[in-house]
């Protein structure tokens, strides 16, 4: 997949295009479908799928101090849209001055003058421009006098036990705040997952027994409520795609019974050795095992460890190795 950030950056050889336009934050079950869409309309038209997203958050400039917690990385966001099917993605630098841009300069800027669009397609509630002026009724109007297509997909439900929930960035975001891992996972497609780099952190872990991969994400990551966890660790290659998943026990918060103050997430891989100091790795969230608890000594902490691996091997269904 083609990937560069900011107009000037656009390739010159992209002919007419099929744009979807969004955060795209989670690249969850309603946004597959959207893309999914979008995807079909480039194959039936032969024309590139063009996928243009907005770093850092639009309501961070907008609103700042407001920056919602992000699901997904560029990075991971690249990866998983490429997998949908996407040709290219385009990352526009959300600044003040774009942010006053209107619906008509925001259309003839980015779809005419460089993506060339043949046909538009966004979700329903999609708005644009200065103050969120534009729509999907004003974007299929700016459509008919450029000469491109416009397609608002409905969005998509979940069907839960209080209800049908209207899959979102925001739904998932608070299901990952209470450690509900089984309904963000159901709303993503997929378990949630926590990006970062392997740094040095207090190796208490190495010395009760349970050496921990210290990961370290960037600012603004949607990290679960504090707790021991069942998931994995992915280590990814050179490129930045996902590689080699490992089950592994994994703890957030301030480990309390140490009197600690700074929030970290760790994960103890079952049944590993290796040295994963510097390694761009991703933390998935499968099951919440339990809340994070502040225990009388060190003895009473290890015995609730063993029972923490115990019953990750029980959820992932990974016996001893040997």
């Amino acid at each position: 997949m083609r990937r560069w950030r900011g107009l000037p950056a656009t390739p010159g050889d992209l002919g007419r295009t099929v744009v979807t336009i969004g955060m795209y934050d989670g690249v969850h079950r309603g946004h597959q479908e959207l893309i999914g869409t979008a995807v079909a309309r480039a194959r039936a038209l032969g024309r590139p799928c063009v996928l243009v997203t907005f770093d850092p958050h639009p309501t961070e400039v907008v609103r700042p101090g407001t920056h919602p917690a992000i699901l997904t990385s560029l990075d991971r966001k690249a990866e998983l849209v490429a997998a949908l099917g996407v040709d290219a993605m385009c990352v526009l630098p959300f600044t003040q001055e774009f942010s006053r841009w209107t619906p008509e300069e925001f259309t003839h800027e980015v779809l005419v003058e460089n993506l060339h669009a043949a046909a538009v397609v966004v979700g329903q509630n999609f708005t644009y421009g200065h103050r969120a002026a534009g729509s999907v009724a004003t974007l299929t109007q700016e459509g008919r006098r450029f000469g491109f297509a416009v397609e608002g997909v409905p969005l998509a439900g979940d069907a839960s036990a209080d209800g049908e929930v209207t899959i979102s960035s925001t739904y998932i975001r608070a299901c990952v705040a209470a450690g509900d891992m089984h309904s963000a996972a159901r709303a993503l497609g997929r378990p949630h997952r926590v990006d970062g780099v392997v740094v040095r952190g207090e190796r208490r872990g190495r010395e009760l027994g349970y050496p921990t991969a210290n990961v370290e994400s960037p600012p603004w990551t949607a990290i679960p409520a504090d707790g021991v966890y069942a998931g994995s660790l992915v280590v990814q290659d050179t490129s930045g795609r996902t590689g080699d998943s490992r089950p592994a026990a994994i703890s957030v918060g301030t480990n309390p019974t140490f009197q600690g103050t700074r929030r970290t997430v760790e994960a103890y891989v079952l049944d590993f050795s290796g040295d994963l100091y510097g390694e761009h790795v991703g933390v998935e969230f499968v099951e919440r095992l339990r809340p994070m608890t502040s225990f009388a000594g060190v003895d009473e902490l290890v015995a609730t460890m063993a029972d923490d691996v115990a019953r990750t091997r029980a959820v992932l269904g990974s016996p001893p190795a040997g």
